[in-house]
């Protein structure tokens, strides 16, 4: 492994402490906000991060804005970190192992469009405020 690989996967663990912290955090938020009934605090996680990482590819992409080693550190660490597919799968197959085939797939359709929904616009906001 080179130095600059190393320091990248230094600034990639800092990330991903950080923004696992954040999701437990919003975990505990939403699971006292909106209750238990339903995963809002993976949702929340999950919209929020795909939005960011839409909003954040397309600053790194298009501006001089976000170096390499701070995109990598917000993308695959702290969002990296802030989302959670895994947690995700949890919940949706606990739903279907008790026979909740409704909350389950609303849980899909749910987190999957509403992902894609806040990438797009992640990406439309950041061309909207710094161009292509």
């Amino acid at each position: 492994m080179t130095g600059e690989s190393l320091s990248r996967l230094l600034l990639v663990c800092v990330g991903g402490a950080a923004g696992s912290g954040l999701r437990y955090a919003t975990a505990l938020w939403a699971a006292s906000a909106f209750g238990l009934a339903f995963p809002y605090g993976t949702l929340i996680v999950n919209v929020a991060g795909s939005f960011a990482v839409g909003f954040l590819m397309h600053v790194a992409g298009f501006t001089g804005l976000l170096s390499p080693d701070v995109r990598v550190m917000l993308t695959s660490g702290l969002f990296g970190g802030f989302t959670t597919y895994s947690t995700f799968n949890y919940e949706t197959t606990a739903y279907l192992r008790q026979g909740a085939w409704g909350m389950g797939l609303l849980n899909v359709a749910v987190t999957l469009l509403g992902c894609l929904a806040a990438g797009v616009a992640g990406f439309i906001l950041a061309r909207l405020i710094f161009g292509r």
